[in-house]
């Protein structure tokens, strides 16, 4: 079961850079694309893709960390033309909240 995330403030989580090996499928728009993460947060990620997807638009993704599957809806917020997009999570599935903190705490460790 999904949880639905409010986040009253535009930027209310620290962002953590991610190296090479965070990857996340993704669908949206009736595309689906394996991309890489660049950046994330309890909030939401920045996500390469040529292919970027209109803000406002509503995707699900799924990734599996060493911490877990992490189970996600989430919107399109910005557009980096070339580069990506940023999404903000909506829902985290039940338990794979605990798998982001998770990840987060091991990711910001690693910097």
């Amino acid at each position: 079961m999904l949880q639905k995330l409010v986040f009253p403030l535009r930027r209310f989580n620290s962002r953590v850079e991610t190296p090479d090996g965070v990857w996340v499928f993704w669908s949206c728009d009736g595309r689906d694309e394996i991309s890489q993460v660049r950046d994330l947060s309890l909030g939401g990620l920045f996500v390469e893709t040529a292919s970027p997807r209109a803000v406002g638009s509503t995707t699900t993704l799924d990734s599996l960390v060493h911490e877990g599957q992490i189970t996600a809806n989430a919107v399109v917020r910005h557009l980096n033309p070339g580069h990506g997009v940023g999404l903000k999570f909506t829902a985290v599935r039940d338990g794979d909240r605990s798998h982001l903190a998770a990840l987060l705490n091991r990711l910001s460790r690693s910097w």
